[in-house]
């Protein structure tokens, strides 16, 4: 298999236990509080490629189909993208990241990936992206951010529909991974993939209030706590 069309992919840590309810508990939950504490630590993973990406680079969570969207109401890789950023401006405030949430499109709805395999992850979300405007992202450095990294075929498909549009690099960073090797990334070496963690949250890691919270209590959820 070819290498992937991103320079690197990071992580902060393995999806289970605590990290996969928290992920869960915003994703599926609707606690949308949950994006605070949960973009801290992808801000701590994303930290990573400070001393080896470009200084200016568009920030791009990978999108939903709109059918998706419509469905939850949100995307939670946006939310956890403009809560890392809010940690990263404090944390390293000469890094210009932008974000641009709106630059890649899912332009056809896929099956959910989970229950498939390897393959058949890769023919789901083969073409399944589009730049909205190759303009905007020709020439650019681009971060892709998504809360879960399994086998790489979201990241892989998300990265060549950038490339393919003129980014000049394309690098990769999601809060959790899964547990078993990643398809086509592993066999490469380290250079491709890397998690800051291997342990669960932390103690201390629970979210704190912002603008959203009040509207988690409509579901009657409850944040798990680290």
């Amino acid at each position: 298999m070819a290498p992937p069309a991103f320079v690197r992919a990071v992580s902060y840590g393995v999806y289970q236990g605590r990290m996969r309810e928290a992920i869960h508990t915003l994703k599926y939950d609707r606690v949308y509080g949950a994006s605070v504490g949960l973009g801290r630590m992808l801000a701590e993973a994303i930290a990573q490629f400070a001393s080896q990406a470009p200084q200016e680079m568009l920030v791009i969570p990978v999108p939903l189909h709109r059918s998706k969207y419509a469905q939850r109401g949100f995307n939670q890789s946006r939310a956890l993208a403009a809560e890392a950023l809010r940690f990263l401006g404090k944390s390293h405030p000469g890094w210009r990241l932008r974000l641009a949430s709106s630059t890649l499109l899912r332009q056809r709805a896929t099956e959910t990936q989970a229950g498939l395999t390897p393959r058949q992850r890769r023919l789901n979300v083969r073409g399944a992206f589009l730049v909205s405007d190759p303009a905007l992202v020709t020439g650019q450095h681009v971060l892709v951010v998504d809360d879960i990294l399994t086998t790489g075929a979201t990241a892989r498909a998300a990265s060549r529909a950038l490339v393919e549009a003129g980014a000049a690099s394309v690098w990769v960073a999601t809060l959790a991974r899964a547990q078993r090797g990643i398809d086509g990334i592993g066999g490469f070496g380290t250079s491709f993939y890397e998690s800051t963690k291997e342990e669960t949250p932390p103690t201390g890691a629970s979210p704190e209030a912002d603008s959203q919270t009040a509207r988690s209590s409509t579901n009657g959820a409850t944040m798990p706590t680290f």
